[in-house]
């Protein structure tokens, strides 16, 4: 056998091992825990893993799809959670990181200005908020904030921001949108501009983009953090124009819902709860087929006014994908994390929720890590 024979031989034989093992990783088989555990994303208290043992139990027992970053908490009212400097929340992701099976999504609300874990007293870069931006006006000082922002996150190993937002600022008196400059401006056509600014900015630094909050914040009169937020009589056609035009640019690969109330989507329901708003205006009527995440479950619209197996069962109906408990509202909960894997594993042994109904959501969930390559790495 010549030379040539052999080497052909050997790249023949390395081929079909290719081919072998891309057949094997691409036909892992998924339990139905493993499952439900992606379609949570959740937050815990602690800033050294050394000091946290019962979490990382916890953690390696539900495996959730992915975790929530802060620095202040909220039961406690102090700025005492997960941040101290760039050195630690490096250290801190890395770790939980290589602590889930499959990549996690390593969240944030890391919008700039008022909302913004990543302060200037922890060794971080300024921030300006996107009111502020919105009124400059200027693409390039816009991109210079996202590159500024994408570039922070890749460096820490944050691989999600909760941004843009993309709600409208059509009162500029919301108490939790317009009078703390979260919205770029009044002007959908602006609110666009500089929201795929940093959906363009992010996606080149493979930071997945969260659009918030559908179906419109910003002309809410009260926080939905606080309780129940009814905008039937101040919500308008108008908080719909971002999404549907940066959906028809293929701009959108997750949308977070909010907590608000309409008597003109729902009759009973706020928007994360309604199948009206999620199943039949989002999916059908507007066409969005990705990934839906809700606003926080723990915040005082939801928690205050559902049992967390009701919360569960109807978001999940509505076709919400993944899950957000911050563990940071009003009480902290050691064991949530666990509590709320066990709830949804009821309803679905009880029949209330198929496994089908969990499958399109894992589908969802694992098309997007694939698609910013956060699988097998």
């Amino acid at each position: 056998m010549t030379n040539k024979h052999i080497t052909k031989s050997i790249l023949g034989l390395m081929l079909v091992a290719s081919i072998f093992f891309s057949q094997c990783t691409s036909e892992v088989s998924y339990s139905l825990d493993d499952k439900i555990g992606q379609m949570l994303l959740v937050g815990f208290r602690g800033s050294e893993v050394e000091e946290m043992k019962d979490l990382m139990d916890e953690l390696k027992e539900v495996q959730p799809g992915g975790v929530i970053f802060y620095d202040y908490d909220v039961p406690s009212q102090t700025y005492d959670r997960n941040i101290e400097s760039p050195e630690q929340l490096k250290k801190l992701i890395h770790r939980i990181d290589k602590t889930l099976h499959i990549t996690p999504f390593l969240a944030i609300d890391h919008e700039g200005g008022k909302v913004n874990r990543l302060k200037e007293k922890y060794g971080f870069p300024k921030t300006v908020s996107a009111g502020y931006l919105g009124t400059m006006d200027n693409r390039d000082s816009t991109r210079f904030y996202a590159e500024n922002y994408a570039e922070t996150l890749h460096d820490l190993g944050i691989n999600m921001n909760f941004a843009p937002v993309v709600d409208v600022n059509t009162n500029p008196e919301c108490p939790v949108i317009g009078q703390i400059e979260r919205s770029f401006s009044a002007s959908p056509e602006k609110v666009i501009l500089h929201s795929e600014i940093f959906i363009d900015t992010y996606s080149d630094y493979r930071i997945i983009s969260a659009l918030k909050h559908f179906p419109g914040h910003g002309s809410s009169r009260s926080d939905s953090h606080l309780g129940f937020t009814d905008v039937s009589s101040t919500w308008s056609e108008v908080e719909l124009i971002p999404y549907r035009e940066l959906m028809k640019r293929n701009k959108v690969d997750m949308v977070m819902t909010a907590h608000v109330f309409s008597e003109f989507w729902d009759a009973r329901f706020p928007a994360t709860l309604s199948d009206n708003v999620i199943r039949y205006y989002l999916r059908q009527e507007m066409g969005f087929q990705g990934v839906v995440i809700s606003d926080d479950m723990c915040m005082g619209a939801i928690q205050d006014n559902y049992t967390l197996k009701s919360s569960l069962e109807l978001a999940l109906k509505a076709d919400v994908d993944l899950l957000i408990f911050s563990n940071n509202g009003k009480n902290y909960q050691p064991k949530l994390i666990s509590e709320v894997f066990d709830t949804i594993k009821e309803l679905v042994d009880e029949g209330t929720i198929s496994e089908d109904r969990i499958n399109r959501s894992f589908e969802r969930i694992m098309s997007l890590k694939n698609k910013y390559r956060l699988i097998n790495e």
